[in-house]
């Protein structure tokens, strides 16, 4: 059996997704560790509430870092194993970094929370957007968003997210995601909605904010990573902190590469993924891509528990 722990990024969160923890002390702690060093209540705003305030950026990427990092500490706590590698999906990443030792939990979080305000300054609102495209093949995405870009020169579309074989997102400008939206119907997509997000992830409107990331990154400690951690730009593991540093900035205008990266798990020879943290989104998208590798999500204490009656 080899071993691995994906992390959930943004659009994971609900308000309660924590409530399924209750009866494991350690979560609640790591979310008071959290708070006092952000200087802002978030149990309470993951408890209660509102919605609108949980899905403001700058609010929900240390909000899911922080979630992360909690269950995998009550894995930790019950007896769990340690995984062999790890990986995240888009902010998901700095989760798996803080598991593996190379980033500390307090430099997370205040560079996840500089990362969302970067992002949210890069494009204005209204700007930039982003759209789910399911039933298309990679290459005909693609093809839209190229002939889009093309058509329309002062505005780009791009692949951002190849989440499972046919459901990628693309992002872009406002206008230009809603021409590909309208091309992608057009060549027989199942669905082709708008998300709810304004700004758009993992493409070229988001290079300002990675050069803003890149100089952040200069000033954060890192170390050699215990456990491997494997990249979304380009499916790689690194030991240096100046190359994790590089991708890390990379990351935000790059594609999120989660189809390669789970067919590269199970290339090294994976027999297990768990994601750790709340909700089962990764482990949907993650059947989808290869269905002989067995999946287990820790999203509530039962599951953490019946998870390392299997695995441990």
């Amino acid at each position: 059996m080899k071993l691995a722990f994906v992390f959930p990024g943004q659009g994971s969160q609900s308000v309660g997704m924590m409530a399924c923890y209750d009866d494991l002390p350690i979560v609640r702690e790591t979310f008071a560790e959290a708070s006092d060093i952000l200087g802002q209540d978030f149990w309470t705003l993951v408890s209660n509430g509102p919605a609108e305030d949980l899905n403001m950026t700058i609010n929900t990427q240390p909000l899911m870092l922080m979630a992360g990092v909690a269950v995998h500490r009550a894995w930790e706590s019950l007896g769990g194993a340690t995984p062999s590698i790890l990986a995240g999906h888009s902010l998901g990443e700095y989760t798996a970094l803080v598991v593996s030792g190379a980033l500390g939990f307090q430099d997370a979080l205040s560079l996840v929370r500089y990362r969302a305000q970067v992002m949210q300054e890069a494009v204005p609102e209204g700007v930039g957007a982003m759209a789910a495209i399911l039933g298309l093949a990679d290459e005909i995405v693609a093809s839209i968003c190229q002939d889009v870009s093309q058509a329309d020169k002062p505005e780009s579309l791009e692949p951002a997210n190849f989440n499972s074989p046919g459901q990628v997102v693309i992002a872009g400008h406002k206008n230009a995601v809603l021409k590909g939206i309208e091309l992608a119907k057009e060549k027989g997509a199942k669905r082709a909605v708008m998300l709810p997000m304004s700004i758009p992830s993992h493409c070229r409107l988001m290079a300002a904010a990675a050069e803003k990331m890149r100089l952040q990154l200069t000033s954060i400690p890192l170390q050699t990573p215990d456990i491997p951690v494997l990249h979304n730009v380009d499916v790689e593991t690194y030991r240096d902190a100046d190359a994790i540093r590089d991708i890390l900035a990379q990351q935000l205008f790059s594609p999120v590469r989660w189809v390669d990266t789970i067919r590269k798990l199970a290339a090294d020879g994976v027999t297990h993924i768990v994601e750790c943290g709340p909700g089962n989104i990764l482990t949907g998208l993650d059947k989808r891509i290869d269905r002989d590798l067995q999946h287990l999500s820790l999203s509530k204490s039962e599951t953490i528990r019946e998870a390392i009656s299997v695995l441990c």
